[in-house]
């Protein structure tokens, strides 16, 4: 009966081509709109940790002076040096990361006229295994290794194969500056997007090329300012980093159980009452605790603007499938005699159901299909934007999919009542008309 059915559809279709083109656009349209911008929202909101961002968190205390405090404000988005070293010696959770980013001069072997920059970013052990880094050759440091501030890098596949080739860069000596490091680790290509781990250098950032043992960078002067507030004197007169009105340093931990959080949540409020018992805190305790996505949530990395137009192009589609309902509508009800003859000749109102159904899903799909053309396409027109998030526009299957069986429902939800008030003309009258 399939087969038949799609026979009498396609019929049907070719009678009245003006009219099937007209329904193909219209969803091909909503699809193409809609589909553009949920699938810039989706990439948008994916979380870029799969699989672990749910257990790694971004804690905040506040250091701050009394100087303009009110009840309510948010804490810093980054840490002092000390405070970052206490919380990561403190060891509360299963592993904890201190970090920050910024630049290296590279020299490589070719000589020093060929000197370049790079991105680097200088971290504590945990970096690689609680940002599931997928390294290609080698391995990171150690947590003695950060104790002892060894010379040690890992590098990116790309800068390896510019400096020695991936598969010959561990072992070799990376000059940075005017420091040798023995690279020990090349990471496979890895781009987390967003930047979640430092918001500070860009939502959208790349990785880095570069990856050092922070405390190594830090006694080195490695460049390691990261993005920096201070507030009274700003460490002024001596070494800014280290100065305890300045943050410039990240600083996650993975927690593992419910449990484990709630007691983190407690440990950072003691660790305030006890600094501000040490007169190095002067706000009462002002913490804050966030997982991956909680964290991106509360810094607003998804613009309001991609979810309004997002919004927007629903309503298009909603739009799109109305109109189809009237174009179903008229196209079902001219059909009455012919539906009349069927049910005179036996074929009961779930039969012809079935048929006008088809005859929609067929409009349905090929209406998906110029909906997927469309998208690429507005896909292609936001990637030409000079908004960050603009290169992250690409269809993956899973909203390739998606596309499609959108357009195939729409279709079918604005083909239930045209086809049902067709199932219901009575025979004789539609038969007496014709």
């Amino acid at each position: 009966m399939f087969g038949y059915y799609t026979e009498l559809a396609l019929r049907s279709l070719r009678r009245s081509p003006i009219l099937t083109a007209l329904m193909v656009l219209a969803i091909g349209l909503g699809i193409g709109a809609s589909m553009t911008m949920l699938t810039v929202l989706h990439v948008m909101t994916a979380d870029p940790l799969p699989g672990q961002g749910a257990r790694v968190f971004y804690p905040q205390i506040d250091p701050q002076d009394a100087n303009g405090y009110h009840p309510g404000d948010k804490p810093p988005d980054q840490f002092t040096w000390r405070d970052a070293m206490n919380l990561l010696h403190a060891k509360r959770g299963s592993r904890q990361v201190a970090m920050t980013g910024g630049q290296v001069t590279v020299r490589p072997p070719q000589g020093e006229a060929r000197a370049f920059f790079a991105s680097a970013r200088y971290a504590s052990a945990d970096f690689f295994a609680m940002f599931q880094v997928p390294l290609l050759h080698g391995h990171g440091w150690s947590a003695a290794g950060d104790a002892k501030q060894s010379r040690v890098a890992v590098i990116s596949r790309k800068l390896a194969d510019k400096l020695y080739g991936a598969d010959k860069a561990v072992g070799q000596s990376l000059h940075l500056g005017r420091d040798y490091f023995t690279v020990i680790g090349v990471i496979d290509h890895w781009n987390p997007e967003p930047h979640f781990y430092d918001l500070t250098h860009g939502a959208y950032a790349d990785s880095e090329q570069v990856f050092l043992p922070l405390e190594t960078a830090m006694a080195l002067k490695q460049g390691t300012q990261g993005s920096m507030s201070c507030w009274g004197d700003g460490g002024m007169g001596g070494d800014m980093r280290t100065a305890d009105s300045c943050v410039w340093t990240q600083f996650w931990v993975q927690l593992n159980t419910p449990e484990a959080v709630r007691n983190y949540r407690q440990f950072l409020i003691h660790y305030s009452q006890e600094q501000k018992a040490l007169g190095r805190f002067q706000r009462p305790p002002n913490t804050a605790l966030h997982n991956v996505m909680g964290w991106l949530d509360v810094n607003h990395v998804v613009p309001g603007s991609v979810q309004l137009q997002a919004l927007l192009a629903l309503g298009f589609m909603l739009v799109c499938v109305i109109n189809t309902v009237a174009l179903l509508l008229v196209k079902f009800l001219r059909r009455g005699g012919e539906l009349s003859v069927r049910r005179a000749m036996g074929a009961s109102r779930r039969s012809v159901f079935a048929q006008l159904l088809i005859e929609a899903s067929m409009i349905g799909v090929s209406g998906g299909l110029a909906g997927l053309l469309l998208a690429l396409g507005g896909l292609w027109i936001v990637r030409q934007q000079p908004a960050q998030y603009a290169a992250l526009a690409h269809l993956d299957a899973a909203m390739l999919l998606g596309t499609l069986l959108l357009a195939l429902a729409a279709t079918l939800l604005a083909a239930l009542f045209p086809a049902w008030r067709a199932c219901h003309l009575p025979p004789a009258r539609a038969l007496k008309l014709q």
